[in-house]
C-alpha cells in the first residue's frame, strides 16, 4: 500500500481527491492549515495541520509515514485579490512550494501531481486550448502557476524528481453524495454565486459582460466535474508510479458553455426564476477558454465522464441545499 501526501486536502478538489484515493486503496494523509479549507471535508483521513511556510512542520509531516509521492493542491487561488496582493501569492504559492519540494528531497520522494491551471495560458489567440498553447498569464494567480511548473522541470532535471502538472479548466460540481462541495470565502465562482441567488442570500445574478464575441456575448467556460479531475490526479499518481515521464497536460471536456447557458440550467435545476445584474467586463477576462483534452487521454486514459452540464448543476446544487440547511459556519 503506497502512502501519498496531500496538501491542500480539506479545500474543494483536494478533498474529493482525498475520497477518490482512498477508496483505490491508497493510505492517504492530509497536510492542510485549514485556512481555507474544512476539517469535515477531510473525514477519516488523517490530518496533519500544518504550514508549508514552517520547514520544521512539513519535516515532521513527511516523518508521520514514508510518504511515496505528494499531490500538491495548497496554494491561493482568487484571480482579482492576486491582483490587489501579488506579494501573497508569489511569497504563498511559489516559495512554500519551494519549501515542500525541498522536504520533498531530504525525505526521498521523488514523484509529485501539481494542480496547476488553465490561467498560464492566459487570453489565447487560438482555440481549443492545447499544451502547446503560449503560456502567457495575465495576472499573479496565473504566473505563479507557470513558475512552478518550470522549477519541477528544473528539479526533475537537477534531482531527478518526477511530476505531473495538471492544467485544469473550470473546476465545478460536489460530491454525489451532497456531503462536500464548492465553498468558498469570498465566494468568486459563477455556479455558487447562481444558487446563492436561488436559495436568497443574493438578490439577482451578476453577469460580467454581455458584449464579447461569443453565441449570445457572455464568457464561454469549459466546466469539468470535480469528480472527474479527483480521477485524473488518481490516473496521474498510477501513470508516475508506473515510471511514466514527467509531463503537463490539460484537464478539460472540449465542450464550452456561456455563463447565460448555466444560469438556465441553474433555474431549470432549481425550479427558481431570478433576475440578472449586468456588469462591466472584468479585465483579463478571455471571451472563451475551451480545452483540448487528448493529450490526458492519450497519456493515461483518462476522460471527462461526469462533466455534463446537468449533473454538474444538480451535484451542486444538492450539496448548496444541504450546506444551507445546516446553517453553519463549517460543515
Amino acid at each position: 500500500m503506497k502512502t501519498i501526501l496531500v496538501t491542500g486536502g480539506a479545500g474543494y478538489i483536494g478533498s474529493h481527491t482525498l475520497r477518490t484515493l482512498t477508496e483505490r486503496g491508497y493510505r492517504v494523509l492530509c497536510l492542510d492549515n485549514l485556512s481555507t479549507g474544512f476539517r469535515s471535508f477531510v473525514g477519516t483521513t488523517p490530518l496533519i495541520e500544518a504550514d508549508l511556510a514552517d520547514r520544521v512542520q512539513l519535516d515532521r509531516a513527511f516523518s508521520v509515514d514514508t510518504v511515496d509521492a505528494v499531490i500538491h493542491f495548497a496554494s491561493h487561488a482568487l484571480v482579482e485579490e492576486s491582483c490587489r496582493n501579488p506579494h501573497k501569492y508569489y511569497r504563498d504559492n511559489i516559495q512554500n512550494c519551494l519549501n515542500l519540494l525541498e522536504s520533498m528531497r531530504e525525505h526521498a520522494v521523488g514523484l509529485v501531481v501539481f494542480s496547476s491551471s488553465c490561467s498560464v495560458y492566459g487570453i489565447p489567440e487560438t482555440l481549443p486550448i492545447t499544451e502547446t498553447t503560449a503560456l502567457d498569464p495575465v495576472n499573479p494567480y496565473g504566473f505563479t502557476k507557470m513558475v512552478i511548473e518550470r522549477i519541477l522541470r528544473d528539479y526533475e532535471k537537477a534531482y531527478g524528481l518526477r511530476s505531473v502538472s495538471l492544467r485544469y479548466f473550470n473546476a465545478a460540481g460536489a460530491a454525489s453524495d451532497g456531503t462536500i462541495g464548492e465553498w468558498h470565502d469570498p465566494e468568486t465562482h459563477l455556479i455558487p454565486r447562481l444558487f446563492q441567488v436561488a436559495l436568497g442570500v443574493a438578490p439577482a445574478a451578476e453577469i460580467y459582460g454581455r458584449d464579447y464575441p461569443t453565441p449570445d456575448g457572455t464568457c464561454v467556460r469549459d466546466y469539468i466535474h470535480v469528480a472527474d479531475l479527483a480521477e485524473a490526479h488518481m490516473a496521474a499518481l498510477d501513470y508516475l508510479f508506473s515510471d511514466g515521464a514527467s509531463d503537463v497536460l490539460n484537464l478539460g471536456t472540449g465542450q464550452g458553455c456561456s455563463v447565460l447557458q448555466v444560469m438556465r440550467q441553474v433555474m431549470s435545476t432549481t425550479g427558481k426564476e431570478f433576475p440578472i445584474s449586468w456588469r462591466p467586463r472584468r479585465a483579463g477576462d478571455p471571451p472563451e477558454l475551451v480545452a483540448n483534452p487528448a493529450k490526458a487521454r492519450t497519456i493515461f486514459g483518462w476522460q471527462a465522464r461526469h462533466s455534463s452540464l446537468d449533473e454538474i448543476i444538480e451535484s451542486s446544487w444538492k450539496w448548496h441545499r444541504t450546506k444551507s440547511q445546516r446553517r453553519q459556519h463549517e460543515p
